[in-house]
């Protein structure tokens, strides 16, 4: 009996510590990307991974698409927290096909955002303004800095991969035609910086911008609805690219922001593949973010526990009871 009871024992404690074994994150790598909100994301996956589920986690320096090939052909990192799909769609869809990587869900729940937009306070004294019938029938309230005769109309900078759609919109909506310049403005802290300005004087500014950002964290503006809907097809075939000979009027597609990992890293960790899968932030979430991060110059890890600390309601979302308590008591230390 005591043979048995011996033999028992045993396989008991064989099969918890093989159950506790596989239940172990272990070493995880962690891309941190060089953009604000990517590197916020990387270091609130890194904090919950290590204090709620056990792992050795660790960042490493990444850009999209050295990261995305690094672990399409190498297995490395594990986690990319913030893929911005659309510019390696390719790539991705063909190691998630070869079951190299796996999409675990969406960083961003409503997508990166792209428009033409205008300050909230235009808005509330004249509705008409969220559309783009209203700013063109009131283009002479967009005062060009330098022409008084015509309207401003702030492009994406010489350069940047959203000049390429922004002209064309411009031509497309037949901006010129109404009486708006499209100004160039040299940066993104330019263009940036002109919206800061008209917010300040409570001043007229008609532009391009996107989101998530510091700039829409900090300012309220409205997104001008052309009346069009979105015509993915034609953004992708034409608006977005340089040889456009005609042009149609669409609303910017959402990006697709994605976290992605390797499919050995989904396979071993299946409970901290869940939590990437339920991790997301909306654009009013991030931009918010954002704003603290660029007014306190808080880094990415600063960032982090701001948010940690400050959003238990949103964080608490995302994982199960008993994580938390970790994650908690790991806050209560910082």
């Amino acid at each position: 009996m005591k043979h048995i009871l011996l033999i028992g024992s045993l396989l008991l404690s064989s099969l918890t510590h093989q159950v506790f074994a596989e239940e172990q994150c272990g070493k995880v790598t962690i891309a941190d990307m060089n953009w604000s909100s990517a590197s916020l994301i990387a270091n609130v996956d890194r904090f919950i991974l290590e204090h709620g589920y056990g792992c050795e986690a660790e960042l490493i320096p990444g850009d999209t698409m050295p990261t995305s090939t690094s672990m399409a052909e190498k297995g490395e990192p594990d986690i990319a927290p913030e893929i911005w799909s659309n510019s390696v769609k390719e790539l991705i869809e063909q190691a998630v096909s070869d079951k190299r990587l796996i999409i675990a869900g969406k960083s961003l729940s409503d997508g990166g955002e792209e428009g033409f937009w205008v300050p909230q306070y235009m808005v509330d004294k004249d509705p008409s303004l969220k559309t783009i019938a209203g700013v063109i029938a009131n283009v002479k309230a967009f005062k060009h800095p330098e022409d008084p005769d015509r309207g401003a109309f702030y492009g994406c900078p010489a350069g940047w991969g959203c000049q390429l759609s922004a002209e064309n919109l411009f031509r497309a909506l037949k901006l010129s035609d109404a009486g708006f310049d499209l100004i160039d403005p040299g940066s993104g802290a330019g263009l940036a910086g002109s919206i800061a300005r008209a917010y300040e004087r409570e001043k007229p500014w008609f532009g391009y911008y996107w989101a998530p950002t510091a700039v829409l964290g900090k300012y309220q503006m409205v997104k001008v609805d052309f009346g069009s809907g979105v015509d993915a097809e034609h953004f992708r075939d034409c608006t977005s690219q340089a040889e456009c000979a005609e042009p149609k009027i669409t609303m910017y597609p959402a990006a697709l922001v994605q976290t992605v990992t390797t499919s050995e890293f989904a396979n071993r960790s299946a409970s901290v593949f869940e939590y990437l899968g339920k991790r997301s932030f909306t654009n009013a979430q991030m931009n918010s973010l954002l704003a603290w991060m660029e007014d306190n110059q808080a880094d990415g890890t600063i960032a982090a526990e701001h948010f940690l600390i400050n959003n238990q309601d949103i964080w608490l979302e995302w994982v199960p009871a008993d994580v938390a308590a970790k994650v908690n008591s790991a806050i209560a230390e910082l």
